[in-house]
């Protein structure tokens, strides 16, 4: 498997590659006669919880979502009485039972049940953390972790999203795209000098992406975060899309990026194309 091939097997011409609802905002679905405006709240009300906001008053959801107190208070008392939501009557947290959601997500497609055994032995043979994401609008979304040690500071599991524009698991979900396409995440990204070393020239990325997408894997070196460094391939279906990537991350400080693909680059690149065999097993 020598380059990450477009979707659909072929050359993508630029001129008829409709743009995905992924790749691009103004290209997402309109409200329409089957528009559910209440359920498309209430998941707007789950959103507003992170990890900046673990817990929040009626008043909290209301102004983060835009909604009215009335209609805030209705979503959280439904939320609440199926379970997804838990309070002491003032302050309102979500409960584990929210993570049947993202479960209904992995427990459907059979690629993160094959994946995850390869990526641990992928994590024991390489000694460092291994992930798995997918593309959602401008970010890549963690979908399956297997950590060794901590790198970055901020704590990633399952959900966790980060700017795919300097991600090793990005580029590899870019250049999986046509070039119009990644050109156009690309334009919508919030494109900030995270390091010193990070690329935010939209022509240089796309020069990346092209040549992410000729050799068929990506490195990227402290652009995330100072101090990390990443390699990352692309899990391919039948078809000749990209599904998925895994990258391998490590500690600049003790693995250069010569060394990180001299020795990470060839395990990775098994681990991808094995789950790609499971899945055509299938």
């Amino acid at each position: 498997m020598n380059s990450i091939l477009a979707p659909e097997n072929r050359p993508v011409k630029d001129s008829d590659t409709p743009l995905p609802a992924h790749a691009a905002a103004d290209a997402a679905p309109r409200p329409g006669d089957h528009y559910v405006q209440s359920f498309a709240r209430g998941l707007e009300v789950i959103r507003s919880f992170s990890d900046q906001a673990p817990q929040q008053t009626l008043s909290d959801v209301a102004a983060r979502t835009g909604l009215t107190r009335a209609g805030a208070r209705r979503i959280l008392l439904t939320l609440q009485t199926l379970g997804y939501v838990q309070s002491d009557g003032r302050w309102f947290r979500l409960t584990p039972r929210i993570l049947d959601l993202g479960f209904a997500y992995l427990s459907s497609l059979p690629i993160w049940n094959l994946a995850e055994p390869v990526m641990e032995q992928l994590s024991a043979q390489v000694h460092e953390s291994v992930s798995a994401a997918v593309l959602e609008g401008t970010d890549v979304v963690y979908v399956l972790r297997v950590s060794t040690r901590s790198l970055l500071r901020m704590s990633l599991g399952a959900g966790s999203r980060l700017p795919a524009y300097c991600a090793s698991l990005g580029r590899v979900l870019l250049a999986g795209l046509g070039d119009t396409q990644a050109h156009a995440v690309l334009s919508q990204s919030a494109l900030e000098a995270r390091t010193r070393h990070t690329l935010t020239d939209v022509d240089a990325l796309m020069a990346q992406v092209r040549l992410t997408r000729e050799q068929g894997w990506a490195l990227v070196d402290q652009e995330m975060e100072e101090g990390v460094i990443s390699i990352a391939a692309p899990i391919i279906g039948r078809n000749g899309q990209v599904l998925a990537a895994i990258n391998v991350s490590g500690q600049a400080n003790r693995t250069s990026a010569a060394d990180m693909q001299a020795t990470m680059l060839g395990p990775l690149r098994d681990a991808t194309e094995q789950i790609a065999r499971l899945l055509a097993a299938r």
